[in-house]
């Protein structure tokens, strides 16, 4: 019999009707439709001579017209039907259709596909697969639970999310080409990418909620490209997949639809190597859209940015992207990157002025106690705002360290000191803090019952159980911290130095220069990017002491708390450590090097200057491709290579980019000082 593959939506009820458990269906020439991604058989490109046989595909006038982005396909089964319900029984079907079927495309232009099955993943049923930050299970991919703590609904829910935002940008996309946008559907974009990155949002009904909110969002981004097409006096282009896939009504449902858009499923269409290329695209948007989420909640909106994110998340639903067409998208979007990099950055300095060198204190004043981590400044500005006057000392952690060097913020005199270091620490810092606590974006961890009775999550943050603040009303984590006991005395009056954003690294720039021609100042080091748990990131703290004296060190992200308490003295009147800033303070990192260069009257690559960025998730994989984007060369990075980037890619980074994996800390000082 003929068993005719298409993608379907939930309208189609040929699927349930057709297969029922353990009960082949008969009939010789019979054309059968379902839904491929519930086989999620692993195939694999492979140059067969193309045939045809249209005869035996038989469009049902019941099956919808394809609504998933993936090609028509058919399989000739020899000798009966394969039952395919439930999903998870897909194993024995990938192995009996290995065996007794050809599996060829509709279009006789296109090559065939063969069949294989794909590692352990399909053979053993596992519902999520993730490999998206640098700590993913044994280096290939989370497949039962996530390392950062969500577990597979989580998992599935981002990626349906993910799914219907690539349908909103197919339309806001072409409206855009059309010159039409619609704030509110780019803004929505924007926050809806960034609940999906790692530990963000780690609530299934908030999930749920956007999803369906998404929903309505791609139906006015589709009334807009037909209007815009009316006006045009030009037909509308007939979208599909992303554009007009429909969610369940249930959550298992949801869970079930899910299932069809795993990444080894995708592989079935598309062959390992392109599949994992659009990963990197997307976890490159996706750090795009975490920096523009920040500028939004400046008021900061650049029409030509949205038109990016919906020109790239539209190529991300194209069928079959040639390998150079998707490394050419990546570049575009670091480029994307530097631009919203920069745009946040203007943003903050407006808001706030420009850094300045700040020493900040290390310890407790005595008092009730707030500590605000994550990365969002706009939110710590609101909580210093509201507890004036009340007796509340107010902390950083983690990542709003550099919220210390701004003026306006700085300015208030409750804004107490930094507690504890890294996102990676917060379990045991968090506990043993006495006072309320808020998480601000990213990164939050599993919260433990020693504190998740006092903290609070803000923007796109959000966890099972905890309190959200919604419209920057801290009334609940204020009454909170009043009633906690606080600090009962201050602590040491230990400082560290921070502050060297762009503007005050070039006032600085005649001293700089003076000191590179003298010889006082060898080799310039920039030492930064996320942090993490893999203990392979001890090389960074090693490497950061073995830095010879007559070198700067440059460095930004939350990497820098595994070396930024240690004494790095002085050299020709600077300090050794000039702590830049957050993660997308890179801008910053960026602008010192050109200007060093057009100082130097030579291009940044030929600079005294060695870039070791360590990167935990996708904002640094954002950061990557932008430097990529600008032609930096000679970048060490670690502690392990992204699982995402094939060995291929990589060689073909390193040939062009000389793109290389960290080793031993001794051996790459010692190549990087020839």
């Amino acid at each position: 019999m003929a068993l005719a593959c298409a993608m379907t939506t939930p309208e189609s009820t040929v699927f349930e009707k057709l297969f029922h458990d353990d009960q082949p269906i008969g009939g010789g020439g019979t054309a059968i439709w379902f839904t491929a991604a519930a086989c999620p058989l692993a195939i694999k490109h492979s140059q067969i001579e193309p045939t045809h046989k249209a005869e035996q595909i038989t469009p049902s006038s019941t099956l919808p017209a394809v609504a998933w982005a993936m090609e028509i396909i058919w399989i000739d089964i020899r000798y009966e039907c394969i039952p395919v319900c439930p999903m998870r029984n897909y194993a024995s079907i990938a192995r009996k259709a290995r065996d007794n079927c050809d599996l060829r495309r509709s279009q006789p232009s296109r090559p065939l596909l063969t069949l294989e099955v794909e590692s352990d993943f399909l053979r053993e049923g596992h519902a999520m697969f993730c490999y998206q930050c640098e700590q993913t299970s044994k280096g290939q991919g989370c497949q039962t639970i996530g390392v950062c703590g969500k577990d597979e609904t989580v998992a599935t829910l981002q990626d349906l999310l993910l799914h219907v935002v690539k349908g909103i940008s197919m339309y806001a996309h072409r409206s855009a080409k059309l010159g039409a946008a619609d704030p509110e559907v780019d803004a929505f974009i924007i926050r809806a990418i960034f609940a999906t990155l790692t530990n963000v949002n780690f609530d299934p009904g908030n999930l749920v909620g956007l999803i369906y909110q998404a929903v309505g969002v791609r139906r006015a981004a589709r009334y807009l490209y037909e209007l815009s097409c009316s006006r045009a006096q030009t037909a509308p282009a007939e979208l599909h997949g992303a554009a007009t896939w429909v969610p369940s009504t249930t959550l298992d449902g949801l869970l079930a639809q899910g299932e069809m858009v795993l990444l080894p499923v995708r592989r079935l269409i598309e062959g390992k190597e392109i599949s994992d290329l659009k990963e990197l695209v997307l976890y490159g948007i996706k750090g795009v859209a975490a920096y523009a989420a920040h500028a939004l909640e400046f008021g900061v909106v650049r029409p030509q940015i949205y038109a990016k994110f919906h020109e790239v998340l539209d190529f991300l639903t194209h069928p079959a992207p040639t390998v150079e067409e998707l490394l050419a998208m990546a570049l575009a979007v670091g480029e994307l990157n530097y631009q919203v990099m920069e745009m946040l950055d203007r943003a903050h300095i407006e808001a706030f002025g420009a850094p300045q060198p700040t020493m900040v204190r290390l310890h407790a004043i005595g008092g009730k106690a707030i500590l605000v981590s994550g990365h969002d400044l706009h939110d710590l500005y609101a909580v210093l705002d509201q507890t004036r006057g009340l007796g509340i000392q107010v902390y950083t952690h983690g990542e709003m360290l550099p919220a210390h060097s701004y003026p306006k913020l700085k300015a208030f005199s409750h804004l107490a000191g930094n507690y504890g270091g890294a996102w990676i620490d917060q379990a045991e810092e968090f506990a043993a803090f006495p006072g309320a606590i808020l998480m601000t974006s990213n990164c939050i961890q599993e919260p433990t019952k020693e504190y998740k009775g006092r903290i609070f999550t803000s923007g796109p943050v959000a966890w099972p159980g905890v309190t959200h603040i919604q419209d920057r009303d801290f009334s609940p984590l204020i009454a909170q911290a009043l009633l906690l006991p606080g600090y009962v005395e201050d602590g040491l009056d230990d400082e560290i130095l921070i502050g060297f954003g762009h503007d005050t690294v070039l006032d600085l720039a005649d001293q700089v220069i003076a000191a590179v021609k003298l010889g006082a100042v060898r080799h310039f080091f920039l030492i930064g990017g996320c942090d993490g748990a893999r203990s392979g990131r001890t090389y960074y703290s090693e490497l950061a002491e073995k830095v010879p004296d007559d070198c700067l060190i440059l460095t930004l992200g939350c990497g820098k708390f595994r070396f930024n308490k240690l004494d790095f003295g002085y050299i020709a009147g600077l300090p050794r450590l000039l702590d830049i800033g957050q993660c997308n303070d890179t801008y910053s990192a960026i602008k010192i090097a050109q200007a060093l260069a057009e100082a130097f009257q030579c291009g940044v690559n030929d600079l005294p200057l060695s870039l070791v960025l360590s990167w935990y998730e996708q904002k640094a994989i954002a950061v990557l491709l932008t430097l990529l984007h600008l032609g930096i060369r000679n970048m060490r990075i670690g502690p392990t290579l992204p699982a995402f980037l094939s060995p291929e890619v990589l060689k073909l980074l390193h040939e062009k980019f000389n793109l290389q994996a960290i080793t031993t800390a001794e051996e790459d000082l010692a190549a990087m000082l020839v």
